[in-house]
């Protein structure tokens, strides 16, 4: 379903990939709320489903454009890339910790906080580049591919997985089924 920004028009890259930080930002405040503990792990599991649509998502089509469009791409999404890798690595531990383990909340708190530096570091300095460099129509045409590269995305996070579009394009798609098969064998709400 294409997402549509206040007034009406279907939502723009930005637009998307900000509100994909809000929700992000909101379950990681749900989990630390959370005193229960399988509301705390099925909470955890749907955010890094999230982050891991949104990240694969930004590798597929926003960094792309932001290389070949915006003074300097190439050391921004450089940059971007290591944030990915350091919070993907985050997120694996965190997937392989018990929630009942104190170092469970402790990896929330570290995720949490890459997270939000991520998306200030992207909101602050990145977004407003891509609206001055690419034109509306190109970002609405981004947010298109973003929202479908989030419905084959995986959902789970693969720390040794190349940065590479091809891979997204091909391989990760493939990812992609595996783990969605996988959640639904578990029980686990990625959708």
């Amino acid at each position: 379903m294409t997402q549509h920004n206040a007034n009406g028009s279907a939502a723009d890259v930005v637009d998307i990939l900000t509100t994909d930080h809000k929700e992000m930002m909101e379950l990681a405040g749900q989990i630390k709320r959370s005193s229960d503990i399988e509301e705390r792990r099925d909470t955890t599991e749907t955010l890094i489903a999230e982050v891991m649509r949104h990240a694969v998502a930004e590798e597929m089509y926003v960094y792309p454009v932001i290389e070949k469009c915006i003074p300097n791409g190439t050391e921004e999404v450089e940059h971007d890339k290591q944030e990915h890798d350091e919070i993907v690595q985050v997120m694996k531990q965190l997937e392989d910790c018990n929630a009942t383990d104190p170092l469970f909340m402790e990896r929330v708190e570290k995720l949490e906080g890459l997270l939000s530096h991520h998306a200030d570091d992207e909101e602050s300095e990145q977004f407003p580049k891509m609206r001055k460099h690419i034109s509306g129509e190109q970002l609405t045409e981004l947010g298109k591919k973003v929202e479908e590269a989030k419905k084959m995305a995986p959902t789970r996070p693969h720390p040794s997985a190349p940065h590479s579009e091809l891979f997204h394009k091909s391989v990760g798609a493939g990812v992609g089924m595996v783990d969605r098969l996988r959640d639904k064998l578990n029980g686990r709400q990625t959708n």
